[in-house]
Formats: structure tokens, C-alpha cells, sequence
């Protein structure tokens, strides 16, 4: 089973596809988008890439780092208008969608909901058994949000709550 991390962000989209069965990382990047642009352009080169991915990959699941009330109305409205494409890729592509929230994945990749950036990064690369941490920190980001949905995927079926 290969999980799609999403870190959505309208001009860069982190990514990281792990196979759950390791885990392993099977791949991990970003899409980036002209922030010159307009926004439809940006909106369409985004669901091309993503798109692209999902079709590459075939992954059976997509997380989505959900969008959170930031200080910058302007950030938390690009960040929603990214998200909102992934998860229409995911849903046309017919795959379980989960929004999982920062804390959440935190809590799930460092056992500690309040951990730092670069904790998780860590936590990342040595779970993956990665030489360094992915980058740009879009991508590690990215790569949590699959571990995260992996991990609490695993808890859901060992406690009732989820078929494998």
C-alpha cells in the first residue's frame, strides 16, 4: 500500500509517497507554481502535477496536511485553495482521502503534539531510514503526513476501527 503525503501550498506543494508495508520512502518532491501567475493558471499547473503524480504512483490512500487559521488570512486562503486541489485529485483518482491537522501528525511521527519543525524532520528521516532530511522542508513535511496516516491507519485496524 503507498500512502501520498500532501504539504499543500499554492507555490510549493510538498510530496512523498511511502510504502506503508516498511515504511519506506518510495519517492518525495514538490510542485511549484509561478506565484506571477494568475491564480487559475497556478490552480491548473497544480492539478496537472499533482494529477501526474497520482497517476505515476497509483497510491491507495492520500493524506492532506490539513489547513489551520493562520495570522496571514492571505497564507490560509492560498494554503485552503492548494488543498482543495489535491483532494479533487485524489477524489477524481477515486482514493480514500484523510486531513490530518499538524498536531496530529506531530503526535503521530514524534509522540509529542507540540514538537518543533525540525523534530519531526528528524523523526522522518530516521523512521524512512534516510541518509539526511528531505528538502525543501515542504517535502519532509509532506513525507510526516504519510507516516502520520500510515501510523494511525495501523491503530484504527489493530483496535476495530479500520478493514486493512
Amino acid at each position: 500500500m503507498f500512502v501520498l503525503g500532501i504539504d499543500p501550498g499554492l507555490t510549493i506543494t510538498g510530496f512523498g509517497l511511502v510504502d506503508a508495508s516498511g515504511p519506506s520512502m518510495v519517492t518525495v518532491g514538490v510542485v511549484r507554481t509561478d506565484r506571477d501567475a494568475p491564480l487559475g493558471e497556478r490552480l491548473r499547473e497544480l492539478y496537472r502535477d499533482l494529477t501526474g503524480i497520482v497517476d505515476e504512483f497509483s497510491p491507495s490512500a492520500v493524506a492532506i496536511e490539513r489547513v489551520f487559521v493562520n495570522k496571514n488570512l492571505q497564507t490560509a486562503m492560498a494554503v485552503a485553495r492548494a488543498s482543495g486541489v489535491a483532494i479533487l485529485v485524489a477524489a477524481q483518482a477515486g482514493l480514500e482521502v484523510a486531513e490530518i491537522t499538524p498536531t496530529q501528525v506531530k503526535s503521530a511521527v514524534c509522540g509529542n503534539g507540540a514538537a518543533d519543525k525540525e523534530q519531526v524532520q528528524k523523526m522522518v528521516a530516521h523512521r524512512l531510514n534516510l541518509k539526511g532530511i528531505p528538502q525543501p522542508a515542504d517535502a519532509a513535511d509532506a513525507l510526516a503526513v504519510a507516516l502520520s496516516y500510515i501510523q494511525t491507519s495501523r491503530y484504527r485496524v489493530a483496535t476495530g476501527g479500520l478493514t486493512a
